[in-house]
């Protein structure tokens, strides 16, 4: 059965964005791959504008001090420490919502789609708010440019500094986390370097910090000055030259192609497709939009073995669900408690390796969550969800329990729907086509919902109505799981 162009289009927005929107969701019929593709690009190629939170504190209480050893004395003390992390800790939650509403609203949908992704392979959890802001705001401004610009830029940042401890690494004791860390989950993957070559970079890294300030600083006397062997080379390197050696080595590009190809295509590789984006990218001198645009603008993206078959990540099931449903939160805070619940919140990836993904985003518990995130939000709108009275009536009230239990638990966190847009995504069909139609808008998957089992659940006393219930039942299935 060949794979409609609404499908093939909504494929690209799952993956390449966060799932279409109510405003454009009804154009996806006609729109090809080739002009969604290039408005993905043109809409992403803007200026980022920077989520800013926090100030930084050695601006906010230094009071024009410059001596970066008095701010130092002054950031010490016990009470000031106390109340910024504090403050870290509320300006962590907001910068955490006020990212997943860029995710949902930006039209910048590659660039936040494409910063997700960086943002769980260069996992860090910072709990100084500001390190967090700036390591976020060079993710989002390389995430579409050079691969090596952006290794260079975090490798610098006081937040990734901090998180693998390299403010230690001296060349009395040599610190080997970063290092490690660069060539295992940055750029080589495990296999390709030794543990002599971990050794040798280490020592070249020594000195590399940050001051009080916030700002990369080079320590000359803590430096390894000596020479060092490297991949096989050898010289007085620096950081910077372990950087470079690392991006020469095509290990580099194949590492990350290949991780690349199993979030976005399919986490069973094909290994022909995958090389000539490797050889590709590697040519390509790193720059990451041509990469992504040898990846969506192929055929093979488009196969059908590669569509509906992937688990949404949490982050990308609440941005998808707020996408094609516009809404208005009563307690933005309630996005925090389902990240938490379903095991992704922003900031706080679980170890440096990131999340997991794929079928470690289900198990039972939250699974049962998952299909109820619909109908608690939906709850203001009293979307009839109890099944017929001569249906299994228990199931019923059992979703309904459940659904008010969770939304008691994230203190009213329900949310007023704009249906009238939703509406106007299938006002030009026939009542007899709607639940298909619906179907089709909302699930990827191969396997669709039987109309049996949504019969008895939608409800039919009005045109919007039937709308409503359809699309809130279809979201709360196992196959909206699936992108």
């Amino acid at each position: 059965m060949a794979v409609s162009n609404r499908i093939k289009n909504q494929h690209l927005l799952w993956r390449a964005a966060f799932g279409p929107m109510a405003e454009n969701a009804a154009s996806l019929d006609v729109i090809s791959q080739k002009n969604l593709w290039a408005l993905l690009v043109k809409t992403s190629s803007k200026p980022v504008e920077k989520i800013e939170v926090t100030k930084n504190p050695a601006d906010e209480y230094m009071n024009g001090m410059t001596d970066p050893k008095e701010i130092e004395k002054t950031l010490s003390n016990q009470e000031l420490r106390k109340k910024l992390r504090e403050q870290s800790r509320e300006d962590l939650k907001i910068m955490n919502m006020r990212w997943l509403e860029t995710m949902i609203n930006s039209e910048a949908q590659l660039r936040e789609k494409m910063s997700l992704f960086w943002h769980g392979h260069f996992a860090c959890r910072s709990q100084n708010s500001f390190y967090a802001q700036e390591l976020l705001q060079i993710i989002r401004t390389n995430a579409l440019g050079s691969f090596g610009d952006m290794l260079k830029a975090v490798s610098k940042s006081p937040a990734m500094l901090q998180f693998l401890n390299n403010q230690q690494n001296r060349k009395s004791h040599p610190n080997e986390n970063f290092a490690r860390e660069v060539m295992e989950l940055f750029t080589m993957g495990r296999g390709n370097y030794t543990e002599n070559d971990v050794k040798e970079a280490a020592r070249a890294f020594t000195g590399w910090a940050f001051n009080a300030r916030g700002e990369f600083i080079f320590r000359k006397n803590q430096h390894d000055t000596g020479s060092k062997t490297f991949l096989g080379k050898t010289g007085n390197f620096e950081g910077d030259d372990i950087l470079n050696i690392l991006l020469e080595n095509n290990e580099t590009a194949n590492y990350i192609s290949k991780k690349i190809y199993r979030y976005f295509v399919n986490e069973n590789v094909t290994e022909q497709n995958q090389q000539w984006l490797s050889k590709r990218f590697y040519s390509n001198n790193y720059d990451i939009a041509k990469l992504l645009e040898d990846l969506f603008t192929s055929d093979w993206f488009y196969d059908e073995k590669n569509i509906g078959i992937k688990i949404k990540s949490p982050v990308e099931l609440l941005a998808g669900i707020r996408r094609l449903l516009p809404m208005q939160l009563e307690n933005n805070q309630s996005q925090l408690l389902f990240q938490r619940a379903l095991g992704q919140v922003l900031f706080y990836p679980p170890n440096v390796a990131g999340w997991p993904g794929g079928k470690n985003w289900i198990d039972s518990s939250s699974l049962m969550l998952r299909l109820r995130i619909p109908q608690i939000l939906s709850a203001n709108d009293a979307v009839n969800i109890m099944p017929k009275t001569d249906d299994d009536v228990q199931m019923g009230q059992m979703m309904q329990a459940a659904a008010k239990k969770l939304k008691d638990a994230v203190k009213g966190g329900t949310a007023t729907i704009d249906w009238v847009s939703v509406n106007t995504i299938f006002e030009k069909v026939q009542r007899d086509k709607l639940l298909e139609k619906i179907s089709d808008t909302v699930l990827q998957t191969k396997g669709k919902v039987s109309n049996t089992v949504l019969d008895k659940y939608v409800n039919t006393a009005s045109r919007e109505n039937f709308i409503k219930s359809s699309v809130v039942n279809l979201m709360s299935t196992p196959e909206y799981q699936l992108c």
